[in-house]
């Protein structure tokens, strides 16, 4: 049978509504709903609280259990890969001999715990010998990145270790959890262009002000002149001891097609290693265009374990750790961060929208809108397709305004057909309301849900699970201990292994097959909860297109201009 590659456009010329919503800095149409993306402007107190309160006493880890100590990962993430991949070195972590927090970037910016900014405060008070410069945007990335309570160590000596998984988004810029952190190292690193990362000119740092003609007042104010005597802007400076107690190490998500490979973890690897932090591991960098998976999979089992190892794990513990790891043959189920709770009356309070994970910020501010016209522009003798779509806003007229050219973005909905066969493979109630919460190990943090509930099944499944999109080699991993067939879980373990990869590309990625039609038909003794299937399944994603209507012209409606393509999908 013939399967459009963009099934989401295909169903769309059938759908009487269509999702959509601006961008950060584009307007952004998703299928079938339009959203105001809007990065967090309000920012947390930055100034420490009082410091005179002693730092708590940091609970000590099982160091047979943990002989790496504490290990925190941040990622900045668009479409959750980079989360993903954060993830995935969680997961494996413990058997590693590391215990893990993952971070989401945003949440660096947004540190409300006054007890930590407090603490680091205190910290740096106690280096008389070190001069550390710590405004307000510094007490809130140290505050993160130095916590006293992750540290090698006790606190007041330990150094702090961190992994970077970040993507470089559009032309070179930071992912949109990762704006206000990128912006908050330019100032810090003395890196004003984010893409000439060598020493701007007339650059000064911290440890040369001395020599440079820096005055220290009573007060703890510094007049900064150069040779000449004239005043230097604070911009100017950088300090290279700011980050002078962390260990790290970075992997980028990047697409050589894109003029900027990369930027973004090529800058952040420059910035932290300027503020006085030191390298674990080589910059890792993965192309999308090629095989982003393999390159984090080499990358993770290549180089960064085998550093964080040999530095971090001392004496017979890591040769005990290979030992687990190889005996270990069990394939258990994975832990999972959510928790569903089932509604019977229905009344229920929406989550707060600060649980919401920051790349699925397009669910929450996303808005249905009415596809007014579609038709096609081609001849009928001609065997290609480009259609003609307009969108109509006007019921939102007060939120939603576009400037001609900018980018709308469709969020897709999945066949109805698909949902119901998915749902009764798995045993779901397509009715049923339910509200996500986070798991007991995860309530304390920020940005854990994928998407806003409470929401029936059948708007899960349809709306934010692709269930179409070839799934990652990764996913395939995470869905194997579901499959209660043997032949079934050795097959999805088989694809994907490294070894696998080929057999993966032919037998999924090529013939189109998605996780709905492997619950369904290619593994069918798979089962799995709800809050477990939201985990392993990936979200929809937007797809965008750019605007083709005149903002004076069509005020109150969208017009978009696409191609849609067909292939023949394998049996």
């Amino acid at each position: 049978r013939n399967m459009s590659t963009s099934s989401s456009i295909a169903e769309l010329l059938g759908s009487p509504q269509v999702v959509v919503g601006f961008g950060a800095t584009t307007l952004v149409l998703l299928a079938t709903t339009f959203f105001y993306l809007k990065n967090n402007e309000g920012s947390s107190d930055g100034g420490a609280a009082s410091t005179s309160s002693a730092l708590e006493k940091v609970e000590e880890l099982d160091s047979e259990k943990y002989p790496g100590g504490y290990l925190t990962i941040y990622y900045g993430s668009q479409t959750g890969t980079a989360q993903m991949f954060a993830k995935q070195i969680a997961s494996e972590s413990e058997s590693r001999g590391f215990h893990t927090r993952v971070v989401d970037l945003q949440d660096v910016v947004d540190n409300e715990d006054q007890r930590s900014i407090s603490d680091i405060a205190t910290l740096d008070a106690s280096h008389n010998n070190i001069d550390v410069v710590n405004d307000d945007d510094g007490s809130l990335i140290r505050a993160t990145l130095a916590h006293p309570h992750y540290r090698e160590g006790n606190a007041m000596e330990g150094r702090s270790r961190a992994i970077f998984l970040v993507a470089t988004y559009g032309e070179g810029e930071p992912t949109d959890n990762a704006q206000q952190f990128v912006e908050m190292m330019k100032s810090k690193s003395g890196i004003r262009d984010i893409y000439k990362l060598e020493d701007s000119p007339g650059l000064i740092s911290v440890d040369s002000c001395v020599r440079m003609g820096v005055e220290v007042e009573e007060d703890g104010e510094e007049e900064k002149k150069n040779d000449s005597g004239s005043s230097l802007s604070d911009d100017m400076v950088l300090d290279r001891s700011f980050l002078r107690d962390l260990d790290f190490a970075v992997f980028g998500l990047g697409n050589k097609q894109y003029e900027h490979y990369n930027n973004m973890s090529r800058f952040l690897d420059a910035s932290l290693a300027k503020c006085g932090a030191s390298r674990i591991a080589p910059l890792g960098l993965g192309d999308d265009d090629d095989d982003l998976e393999g390159d984090f999979e080499n990358w993770k089992d290549n180089v960064l374990w085998p550093a964080l190892t040999e530095k971090f794990v001392k004496g017979g513990a890591a040769d005990a750790l290979a030992a687990a790891r190889k005996d270990n043959d069990v394939l258990e189920l994975p832990e999972c961060p959510y928790e569903v709770e089932y509604l019977k009356d229905g009344a229920s309070k929406k989550i707060d929208l600060d649980m919401i994970q920051t790349s699925s910020k397009h669910y929450v501010q996303a808005m249905d809108c009415p596809i007014v016209a579609s038709r096609e522009l081609r001849d009928p003798s001609d065997p290609g397709s480009t259609v003609h779509m307009e969108i109509d806003i006007s019921k939102h007229m007060s939120s939603l305004k576009y400037q001609t050219a900018d980018n709308l973005g469709i969020l897709p909905k999945n066949d109805s057909a698909l949902v119901e066969l998915v749902a009764k493979s798995l045993g779901f109630d397509l009715n049923q309301l339910f509200h996500l919460f986070p798991s007991a190990e995860e309530s304390a943090t920020k940005h854990t849900l994928p998407f806003p509930t409470p929401c029936t099944v059948r708007d899960c499944l349809e709306r934010y699970c692709d269930l179409s999109g070839s799934p990652r080699r990764s996913d395939l991993k995470q869905l194997a201990p579901y499959a209660r067939d043997e032949m079934d879980r050795k097959a999805l373990l088989r694809m994907s292994s490294k070894e696998g990869k080929s057999e993966y590309k032919e037998k999924i990625v090529e013939a189109h097959v998605g996780i709905g039609e492997i619950v369904t038909r290619l593994c069918p003794s798979i089962v799995c909860p709800l809050e477990h299937f939201i985990m392993v399944c990936p979200r929809l994603q937007p797809r965008y297109y750019t605007i083709s209507s005149s903002s004076s012209v069509h005020p109150k409606t969208i017009h978009i201009t696409y191609a849609l393509l067909e292939s023949e999908k394998k049996n």
